[in-house]
């Protein structure tokens, strides 16, 4: 096996059309947002036999704690590629990788691949030398998704009986409506509600610049044929007044409801399983098979964490959870412990209620 650097779009993005477990993280375009977040990348492929069989977008992460390597939701490997394909893919990765945080000054390197969280890649990763992070990459371990590939009548038999209700009690009510916009100015109206959530719900929001850089460069039209933007801002009014809004991707024939923000002024009135459902239906009209609800806890073992809530909301749409391999640390540098040691502290803080 070799690894090198690809720069041609048009190979990244075909191999990943062949990839089951994958999300935008993955994307060509996520690669083109973390250099506008002045972010260095590197993406990587590994061939066997000239053949490309995995690939893995690497950014370097300056932060106060200490710089590393992250990789996303990766590496990505073909469809069926057995166990011991993902230890020699990662290991060839680690080899790449160690030299590069050699020269970027890195002291660890943190991956959370797209892997069942099972017994057999605990220990394969295991084996390569990493330890599970005391943190997630700024990337989901679990997640909530839908087949969207039967029809709309079949997804609402589906779902729960209440939200069935509130999808049609909302769409009933005449002073609602739910507003598509791919144009990037319209972005300050989703970033201004979601400061107000903030402040409400008391957590830091994605910074200004993040989420307009990520409207910016997903609302690059698909192809020369195919003129959609990549990224849709859903907003639900009521009367004259922004009261819910959503931002969903789409991209690789998988739909992603990445963020999200609503008032609690107009929480009777249910405006954000309108919101969500007219978002499955824009997923289906671009062929979408799949609805990945972004992010997932147990709400009932796990009732007092901040994503409980909008779990229990996710789920009644129907669908089903998934599971993935624990973020994982590669150490570099003995700094690396001083590290993990600053980010337990902080993720305790964080979580105990």
């Amino acid at each position: 096996m070799d690894i090198r650097e690809i720069t041609d779009k048009k190979i990244w993005e075909d191999f990943l059309l062949g990839v089951s477990e994958k999300t935008f993280l993955n994307s060509w375009n996520w690669g083109e947002f973390n250099k506008a977040m002045k972010n260095k990348i590197w993406r990587l492929g590994v061939f066997n036999n000239k053949r490309l069989i995995a690939l893995g977008l690497v950014s370097k992460i300056k932060a106060k704690r200490g710089t590393f390597l992250l990789l996303q939701h990766a590496p990505c490997i073909i469809a069926n590629g057995e166990q011991f394909l993902k230890y020699d893919i990662v290991k060839s990765f680690l080899e790449e990788l160690k030299k590069i945080a050699k020269e970027e000054k890195a002291i660890f390197i943190r991956m959370n691949p797209l892997w069942n969280r099972d017994v057999e890649n605990i220990d394969t990763v295991r084996k390569l030398g990493f330890t599970e992070a005391p943190i997630h990459a700024n990337a989901y371990e679990s997640t909530w998704k839908l087949d969207i590939s039967l029809p709309e009548d079949e997804l609402l038999r589906q779902m729960r009986k209440t939200t069935r209700y509130l999808i049609r009690l909302a769409s009933k009510n005449q002073d609602i409506i739910v507003e598509k916009s791919e144009k990037p100015n319209d972005i300050s109206i989703y970033q201004e509600l979601n400061k107000k959530v903030a402040q409400r719900q008391r957590f830091v929001p994605f910074s200004s610049d993040y989420i307009k850089n990520e409207f910016d460069i997903f609302s690059e039209p698909v192809s020369s044929v195919n003129r959609n933007s990549q990224i849709v801002l859903f907003l639900g009014r009521y009367k004259d007044e922004i009261a819910s809004a959503a931002l969903v991707i789409f991209w690789s024939g998988v739909a992603f409801y990445h963020q999200a923000a609503s008032t609690s002024k107009f929480a009777k009135l249910s405006i954000p399983y309108l919101v969500m459902w007219e978002a499955i239906k824009e997923a289906k009209k671009r062929g979408c098979i799949l609805y990945d609800f972004w992010g997932y806890v147990d709400p009932i073992k796990q009732r007092n964490h901040p994503w409980a809530g909008p779990t229990l909301f996710k789920m009644g749409f129907g669908g089903y959870k998934k599971e993935y391999l624990k973020t994982q640390d590669f150490p570099i540098s003995k700094r690396y412990y001083l590290t993990r040691i600053f980010e337990k502290i902080r993720s305790f803080r964080r979580f105990s209620i």
